[in-house]
């Protein structure tokens, strides 16, 4: 019989709710492994035992008082919470140690959507301080590591999540992506990780970022798990105030069908110009051989914009920075790269950012304009493979913290300025052993056919079966 933690999240919950298993036997089998194994990662900031144990006996009581067909659909399963979203009675700290005491009064959307699916959380999860960095090094304990390889980085911001997940600490994590902060980590941890579409899932009760980058998602092992999460959260409330229409069936309902014969354009330059890895290409590579073998047509394209977009994405990024409300007394406090960030945008006029955000909405419109005729636009995740942890931070330079980054993650903040859902898949593995992801972006609000699609990249991959080294420790 499989460990527990090899099961899916949907797996779990089927197994509750035919009585094989218990929500306290879940708890604790992956309470167990946390203890054991997270000193290595670094995936948990905060782990919470002892409410989690409560929720779960809560659960098994509910499976005995209720008819299967009636409990809420991930029913019994653990999860955690990432470290930027808020959770009511638990320390959130957003990843900065000035903020370390902050204890909020009440919980994310997120957190009740998946409250009332019948999650049960563990904890929080690792993020860089305030999410604005693509690696998970803070100053509340040691930098996130991938489980495929324990000297390299999880990748950020949702490093914790991808962590968490990737080592067998619970089935599904929590996200969010203003940049990539999903994708990056799926990428570096060989998991899924889907970036919702701009106004899918509720970013509440917290007011919205200005350049409307930031979306709320789940780090994955399946694409199963990845389209039954999307239904909990996008059920829950509005993901914005103008909310978009969703599907007529259910997201997992697209899971189990086949996405029909598409037309999908395929590139592999960086936009910025930043030179990219072999490996991540070859990924790419071997993605178009399975979609071309399963009858897509792909065609090589040149991404509609340049290096320029770099420069007005910062502009944005900073801005959304500086937003982040912190004591003046604290400011001293945070992290270099954090400060660099947050003097760059405390720089920047309203004329100065009204022009960016202009920018960046035409740049939005071009892309979207020149790929409509495509179903699917695929392209490397990332630029380089994972990266060894203290990479992006060894030189103590903000600028060249900045500098690395750029060459790591030139793909995926297109996404998040155009709205537009996409998704990391592992179909790749270096020889020496380290996950490789490819994105696959899909048309405005079409989640459906890129769960359609990547749910056939499985079949054929079978990346599901394949686990990092510390998974039977």
């Amino acid at each position: 019989m499989a460990e527990l933690h090899e099961l899916t999240a949907l797996e779990q919950a089927a197994r509750v709710r035919s009585r094989e298993v218990s929500p306290v036997e879940l708890v604790e089998h992956h309470l167990d492994r946390i203890a054991r194994l997270d000193g290595k990662v670094g995936a948990f900031v905060t782990v919470t035992a002892e409410s989690a144990r409560e929720q779960a006996r809560a659960a098994e009581q509910a499976v005995l008082d209720t008819p299967a067909e009636q409990l809420p659909p991930l029913h019994g399963v653990p999860t955690a919470i990432k470290d930027l979203d808020i959770t009511a009675g638990v320390p959130t700290a957003f990843g900065s140690a000035p903020m370390a005491q902050f204890v909020p009064p009440v919980d994310a959307h997120v957190v009740e959507a998946l409250a009332g699916a019948g999650m049960i959380s563990l904890g929080k999860t690792a993020t860089p301080e305030f999410g604005l960095t693509p690696h998970s090094a803070t100053d509340l304990g040691i930098e996130t590591r991938t489980p495929w390889n324990l000297d390299h980085s999880a990748g950020g911001s949702s490093g914790g999540a991808g962590a968490a997940v990737a080592a067998g600490f619970v089935p599904v994590a929590q996200g969010s992506d203003g940049g990539g902060s999903i994708r990056i980590p799926a990428s570096v941890c060989g998991l899924v990780g889907l970036k919702p579409s701009w106004g899918r899932v509720s970013g509440g009760p917290m007011p919205g970022d200005a350049g409307r980058l930031s979306v709320r998602g789940m780090l994955t092992r399946t694409v199963r798990d990845a389209a039954a999460t999307l239904d909990v959260l996008a059920d829950y409330a509005p993901g914005a105030l103008v909310p978009i229409s969703r599907p007529a069936d259910s997201f997992a309902s697209y899971a189990e069908r086949e996405p029909g014969r598409l037309r999908i354009g395929r590139f592999t330059a960086a936009p910025t110009g930043v030179p990219v890895d072999p490996e991540c290409v070859r990924a790419c590579e071997i993605a178009t051989d399975l979609l071309t073998d399963s009858g897509h047509v792909v065609e090589d394209i040149t991404y509609p914009v340049g290096p320029e977009f770099s420069g007005l994405f910062l502009t944005l990024w900073a801005v959304l920075a500086v937003g982040v409300p912190v004591p003046p007394e604290s400011e001293q406090a945070l992290r270099p790269v954090t400060r660099t960030l947050r003097e760059h945008g405390k720089s920047v006029t309203a004329a100065q950012f009204a022009a960016a955000l202009g920018a960046v909405q035409t740049a939005a419109r071009t892309i979207l304009d020149q790929t409509a005729q495509y179903d699917v636009v695929l392209c490397p995740t990332l630029a380089l493979p994972p990266r060894p942890a203290g990479w992006f931070t060894e030189t103590g330079d903000p600028a060249e913290e900045f500098a690395r980054a750029e060459q790591f993650v030139p793909f995926t903040p297109a996404q998040n300025v155009t709205g537009q859902p996409a998704i990391s898949l592992p179909v790749h593995w270096t020889e020496d052993g380290l996950p490789i992801g490819v994105m696959l972006a899909g048309r405005p609000a079409d989640e459906a056919t890129l769960i359609s699609l990547s749910a056939q990249l499985e079949a054929q991959c079978g990346w599901a079966d394949r686990h990092a080294p510390i998974w039977t420790d």
